[in-house]
Formats: C-alpha cells, sequence, structure tokens
C-alpha cells in the first residue's frame, strides 16, 4: 500500500507540481473516471491552458503524479524495511503503521480512505495501459521489500520455507486485500490486527524479541 497521506496542496508554487497533488487527491477520493481536467485545474487553483502546457493529457497527468507519488512514499517505506532490522519487526512495523495512518484519514476525511494506489489501479487496469503499466511498475518495486523480510525471516527460521518472491506477492495481495476491505466497508477496525494476521498468513514461528 502507497502510505495513505495526501498529497499538501500549494506547498509549491509550480503549477505542474500542484496539478499533480490536486490529481492524485481528487481520483483517490472520488475516481479517475470521475474527475475531470476542470476538476483538477480548479482543485489546484490552475488555469486549464497551463495544465496542457505541461501535461498532454489526464492519463499523462496520473503517471506522472503516480510516480512522484511513489518516489515520496518510498523515502516513507526504507525506514520500515531497513535491513539491520529484525525480520519480523520489519513486517510488523509497516501493518501496524498502515493502520494507523488509516485511523488518521479517516479521522480527516471521515470515511477509510485505503490505498490510492489500488484503487487507480483496479479502476483502470482494463481502460488505460499507460497508467496501467505504472501501477505494476510501483508493485513491482513495492514487493523486493517483503521479498527481504520475508528471505532473511526463513533464514533465522522464523518463517515457513518456500519461495521468498512468491511469499512476498502472497504478503501483498493478503495486505493490499485487507486495506481494500477496510474501505470497503468503511471499517477501519479491520485492520487493527492486520500485523498479528499477516504473521499468521506467512506462518511466522516465533515472536519479535524485547527490543533492547
Amino acid at each position: 500500500m502507497i502510505e495513505p497521506v495526501l498529497p499538501v496542496m500549494g506547498r509549491t508554487s509550480d503549477a505542474d507540481q500542484r496539478l499533480m497533488d490536486a490529481a492524485l487527491s481528487l481520483m483517490w477520493e472520488e475516481s479517475y473516471g470521475a474527475v475531470s481536467v476542470d476538476d483538477i485545474c480548479r482543485c489546484a487553483n490552475v488555469r486549464k491552458g497551463s495544465f496542457y502546457y505541461y501535461f498532454a493529457s489526464k492519463s499523462e497527468l496520473a503517471v506522472r503524479a503516480l510516480d512522484r507519488m511513489w518516489q515520496e512514499h518510498k523515502k516513507n517505506l526504507d525506514p520500515y524495511f531497513e535491513e539491520e532490522k529484525y525480520p519480523i519487526d520489519r513486517i510488523r512495523n509497516r501493518c501496524e503503521a498502515a493502520y494507523e495512518s488509516q485511523v488518521s484519514m479517516k479521522a480527516q476525511f471521515g470515511h477509510v480512505m485505503g490505498c490510492p494506489l489500488c484503487s487507480l489501479g483496479s479502476e483502470i487496469c482494463n481502460l488505460d495501459n499507460a497508467i496501467r503499466d505504472k501501477v505494476r511498475a510501483v508493485m513491482d518495486q513495492k514487493v523486493h521489500y517483503w521479498e527481504a523480510a520475508i528471505r532473511d525471516g526463513q533464514g533465522l527460521n522464523l518463517i515457513e520455507p518456500g519461495d521468498p518472491l512468491q511469499k512476498a506477492w502472497c504478503a501483498m495481495a493478503f495486505f493490499e486485500g485487507m486495506i481494500a476491505q477496510a474501505r470497503l466497508h468503511d471499517d477501519v477496525e479491520r485492520v487493527r490486527d492486520l500485523a498479528d494476521r499477516m504473521c499468521e498468513h506467512l506462518g511466522v514461528k516465533l515472536t519479535s524479541p524485547v527490543s533492547t
């Protein structure tokens, strides 16, 4: 899951970045199909003529915005999966952070927001190849974080044997699926125990040692 924190509007004077922020925010809260170029321009306080100076289409804007979002999200993701950390801690802390983020977002926006990447990807996967390919590329990068944690956990005999990459894809599917269920039911409590459920899903044999 991309960390569910909406981009901050107006944090930069650059029109193209404001447009990308606005697009991500609107497409996440509503949907790609429901949001028009006019909507994005109004939200970003940018004239429509300027939109086409920076972007050839709404699709191109979405692709560039997703790439920018991933670069920002990666900075937040890296600390959870640092190699020197205990493998199970990496997994548990990531899941716990996802729950805390969803709680914060629901308090701010009044409903569970879920994952913008999966929301957009599932909506558009058969309609726009460029957006679909960008979502796939981001997912391909995300899975390696989980793969490394799982492989290291197997090396310590903490996780059941098996192809760590395949286990990582399944773990990500479980993770994203639980977040999607929380959004569907507008019930953030569905992911309160996501860390415990993930450990069960992976067959974790031992709990994390007490930090010193």
